[in-house]
């Protein structure tokens, strides 16, 4: 707090930004990053298994036990590792996403690699909104998910998420922890875009 030349004190000022009122986060001013995330420990399960499978082609491969014939060792082997490989990716890649949105666009990263990822300029947006429950379900299970009549989606587990409304009609919709906040700091940011046109 500040001294007011008239009286009584003033809330602390950031240097670039309105001051603020004690008790209640800032939200992000013109130069600042939000970001967020959201996490699925389940999908760790699921890489376990995908794993196993591999470890399974890799102990088939190098057992000498095997009496069934070549050819089919060979297809056991490769169907095992291909089982493994394709699981173990699907699964790690969307244990977790990660939202970023800057000054002039909304980034999103999945899982340790940040892949797939996906950068949508906030020129292209027209409105994002709070969705209470996204859930694998409704949109036909975890990952990165198309559905003609939905638009695009990145669902890493159940609970809020992220809408934008682009401006050729599609949806984008992200399942992030905190979701208000992300979606107050959207707006905010197309408030001061349309003001600056």
């Amino acid at each position: 707090m500040r001294d007011n030349p008239h009286g009584g004190a003033t809330a602390p000022r950031d240097d670039n930004g309105p001051p603020r009122i004690p008790g209640l986060p800032a939200l992000p001013g013109p130069q600042e990053v939000w970001q967020g995330r959201a996490t699925n420990r389940v999908q760790w399960l699921l890489a376990a298994v995908g794993a196993a499978c591999l470890a399974l082609g890799i102990e088939l491969a190098v057992d000498d036990a095997w009496t069934a014939g070549s050819t089919a060792l060979v297809m056991a082997v490769v169907g095992c590792v291909a089982a493994g490989v394709l699981v173990l990716f699907g699964t790690i890649a969307f244990v977790h996403v990660a939202v970023r949105v800057e000054d002039d666009y909304l980034e999103v990263r999945c899982g340790h690699m940040g892949l797939p990822r996906r950068r949508i300029p906030l020129a292209q947006v027209v409105g994002a909104d709070v969705v209470p429950r996204v859930t694998p379900r409704h949109w036909g299970g975890w990952g990165y998910r198309w559905r003609p009549d939905q638009g695009t989606a990145v669902v890493v587990r159940r609970g809020e998420g992220v809408a934008l409304r682009l401006g050729d009609g599609r949806v984008f919709t992200v399942t992030v922890d905190d979701a208000e906040a992300a979606v107050r700091c959207i707006r905010g940011r197309l408030t001061r875009g349309r003001k600056a046109t």
